[in-house]
């Protein structure tokens, strides 16, 4: 029997490549044995593998081979540095003469690397299977992108993880039968030339496209690094981290963390960077595609989307294709699903755009599953709040450029404490797509659009559930709770250690994740915490007098909130109680419970668009689980109304007051103005919006609204959503002024229970 015939197919760029290669092939770096045919060495490019490939008539076995150059070794690690700028040479690619050098003098940081081998006959098959076209040159192209990804593998396995970069995509993905079928439809539906759509959907391509280069992902890294690291000291929980790598030899991770700041994706990229995970495709928008940073972002891995795609069904087709490469592919990626930076420091209402892109490429089987995983990024401070405050007073946001970038910098020279990573368990979106409904291609039935649009719904809200449930409350997030609930009044430190101590137990009843809480149990301690929130102009202090007292400094409620609502979700349910208890006092009612009870669901609905919420079943579980906090015998009895309300004053603290107020005031304010419309005419809402914002302030200074932080167009947004789910925005005629009306009265009625809760509280007793 013949000896098998090798052809080496060489990816080499210049002279010293194919020098070292050859040397390596001399020396049986293949290691053929005894007897072994010397191996025929191509060029690893489509016409040398037309010509001298592809028309064989015997069944080679084909193995890719280059040359992998590597940086040196600094503190443990082989990663390009800033200082290699100087040699103007990339040490992971360098020109001819630093290759020569490396060899000569530094072998360590070369060697040559064989992906995996395949018969002809194999790559033929798989060719044809995947397109169906039998031309040399398609073939070629194949054997072309399956060696270099080949080679990709191995590389990997050399340098980690950490380095997974795509390449080629621009190619294969024009390559796809189905893809060029779907343009096709698309230029024959539109009256479009197909060649034109080809090219149209190959500028999109490139535009698109992520082209990561190592290099300047290392430099990248390296000159953003002090941008947080200065500011912040970076808390992660590694917890998992290890099972989740595992899942991801299967499957490809999207993230999708919170988004407080520009500096989340440093932040998480660090974290994950420093665990051995391939870096994720960032999808951000198009605003931050601005020179220099668009470009240097791309090769780094960013994805910038258009905002708005209009008619172009072309770009929609492009994206959704892309998507469903990466995915297939096992690139993971990552995005932030509120759609932009929180304005008011808690979650907000998801966006369905991108989600609906990975569902798609899930529910059509070109992608077996995908993992979702949730994150949790919490700053203990951040420097930028002041531009997020001012556009919830109605102004306008400043456009990103370098400008921008520059200052935005500048404002991180001070240090900020801590920033803390939570990484949640991860949700199979197969599997919860599934289970809310959504129709799989692989089951046969015919597809729903609208069952898969409320899948994709549930699945987002099981995400926001997933990030709550890690957050951790920072300390400032407790200081400015207690300051923003005593209606401005300054309090000294004993005040503000009262009303913290039976929170601070709360939170150890209920198990709540916590980030540095303990240094509030101390004196010296809380003295810091609110110094730091001095020194950022948050709180003032007022140190003339006996002792110290602190309050929130004048127009900066907005930014205290921002710190407050980082937690407010843990508060929800107990604030909800605290009213449903109130209610069933006051009940004239047979059975005051059951009113209670009832007035806790009616709140979840009235609150839908600010908090998430589990479906009632869960829901009424939470509440029976706040209920056990404050009376722990109660299943064990009936209790009364009166005996509830001593038990929970008896805890020490009210919440509600501290937590739902402002967006209580908020959507009275919308109603009142709704109110006052004709009923009859349609609603501009920009314009709406901007006068709720001026007349909030109105009501402010007349002290018929609590608190400055309930004047935003962040809330004011999500009460109109309130009011539009209600069907109180549409012309309605002289009943709509009716229901608006009776809706505002009953916003009013619920303000008084929040006063009424509010005298109850231990802090405001002697006031």
């Amino acid at each position: 029997m013949q000896p098998q015939t090798t052809v080496v197919l060489a990816e080499a760029s210049t002279p010293v490549e194919r020098e070292v290669i050859a040397q390596w092939l001399a020396a049986d770096g293949l290691e053929l044995g005894p007897g072994g045919r010397a191996p025929i060495q191509l060029e690893l490019a489509v016409d040398d593998i037309v010509d001298k490939l592809v028309s064989r008539s015997d069944d080679p076995n084909v193995v890719p081979v280059r040359v992998l150059w590597l940086p040196k070794e600094r503190d443990g690690v082989r990663r390009s540095s800033i200082r290699d700028l100087a040699t103007l040479s990339n040490p992971r690619n360098p020109h001819r003469l630093a290759q020569k050098w490396i060899v000569k003098r530094s072998p360590d940081r070369h060697r040559v690397l064989t992906g995996e081998p395949a018969l002809l006959s194999e790559l033929r098959a798989r060719h044809l299977e995947a397109s169906g076209d039998p031309a040399p040159r398609s073939l070629a192209r194949y054997i072309v992108r399956s060696a270099v990804l080949a080679l990709a593998r191995a590389e990997r396995s050399v340098i980690g993880d950490r380095y997974k970069v795509p390449r080629l995509v621009v190619e294969e993905i024009l390559d796809t039968p189905a893809f060029q079928k779907q343009l096709n439809d698309i230029a024959d539906r539109t009256d479009i030339s197909r060649d034109d759509a080809y090219d149209r959907a190959e500028d999109a391509l490139r535009e698109l496209v992520a082209t990561q280069s190592r290099l300047v992902s290392d430099l990248f890294s390296q000159a953003m690094a002090p941008i947080h690291k200065r500011a912040w000291t970076v808390h992660s929980d590694e917890t998992g981290l290890e099972d989740l790598r595992k899942l991801n030899r299967k499957y490809p991770l999207v993230f999708l963390p919170s988004h407080r700041s520009y500096v989340d994706a440093f932040v998480l990229g660090d974290v994950l960077a420093q665990n051995d995970f391939p870096p994720n495709h960032l999808i951000g928008g198009a605003n931050l595609n601005f020179w220099p940073i668009g470009s240097i972002a791309r090769k780094t891995g960013t994805v910038f989307i258009r905002r708005s795609f209009g008619e172009d069904e072309i770009y929609k087709a492009v994206v959704e294709e892309y998507f469903a490469y990466l995915l297939a592919k096992r690139f993971n990626m990552e995005w932030y699903f509120e759609g932009g930076r929180t304005r008011t420091g808690k979650l907000r209402p998801p966006k369905y755009g991108l989600l609906n892109y990975l569902a798609q490429a899930v529910r059509s089987g070109r992608v077996d599953d995908a993992l979702l995983v949730p994150v949790s990024i919490t700053y203990e401070r951040l420097n930028e709040l002041g531009a997020i405050a001012e556009e919830q007073l109605g102004g306008k946001k400043k456009a990103e450029g370098l400008a921008w970038m520059a200052q935005y910098i500048r404002n991180q020279q001070n240090s900020a404490g801590h920033v803390y990573v939570r990484i949640g368990s991860p949700l199979s979106a197969r599997d919860r797509l599934t289970a809310h409904g959504d129709v799989m291609a692989s089951s046969g039935e015919a597809p729903d659009e609208a069952r898969s649009r409320l899948a994709v719904q549930k699945v987002a809200f099981e995400v926001a559930v997933g990030i709550n449930r890690i957050t951790p409350i920072a300390a400032n997030a407790l200081v400015t709770l207690a300051l923003l609930g005593v209606r401005g009044r300054a309090l000294t430190i004993p005040e503000i250690q009262a009303i913290l101590d039976p929170v601070l137990k709360y939170i150890e009843e209920r198990k709540i994740p916590q980030g540095e809480l303990q240094v509030l149990r101390d004196r010296l301690g809380l003295i810091g915490v609110l110094t730091r929130l001095a020194d950022a102009k948050v709180v003032t202090s007022y140190t003339a007098g006996e002792q110290p007292v602190y309050s929130i400094e004048p127009g900066q409620h907005l930014i205290a909130a921002f710190y407050r609502n980082s937690a407010i979700h843990w508060f929800v349910n107990r604030s909800l109680l605290e009213l449903s208890i109130l209610t069933a006092a006051d009940s004239d009612s047979t059975d005051p419970l059951a009113e209670g009870w009832a007035e806790a669901m009616r709140l979840r609905d009235l609150l839908k668009f600010e908090f998430f919420f589990p479906d009632r079943k869960g829901f009424a579980l939470e509440m029976e689980n706040e209920v056990l906090l404050v009376d722990p015998e109660w299943r064990n009895r009936t209790p009364t109304p009166a005996e509830l309300l001593d038990k929970l004053t008896a805890t020490g603290f009210i919440m509600v007051h501290r937590t739902l107020r402002s967006f209580l005031d908020a959507q009275l304010v919308v109603v009142e103005r709704l109110a006052l419309r004709d009923p009859n005419k349609e609603i501009d809402r920009e314009e709406f919006l901007d006068e709720c914002v001026r007349v909030g302030q109105q009501m402010l200074l007349q002290a018929r609204l609590h608190s400055p932080e309930s004047v935003s167009s962040e809330l004011f947004t999500s009460a109109l959503k309130l009011a539009e789910n209600r069907n109180l925005v549409k012309p309605g005629g002289s009943e709509l002024s009716t229901r608006r009306a009776e809706f505002a009265e009953e916003l009013r009625s619920l303000s008084a229970r929040i006063d009424r809760a509010e005298s109850l509280d231990a802090s405001n007793r002697k006031v």
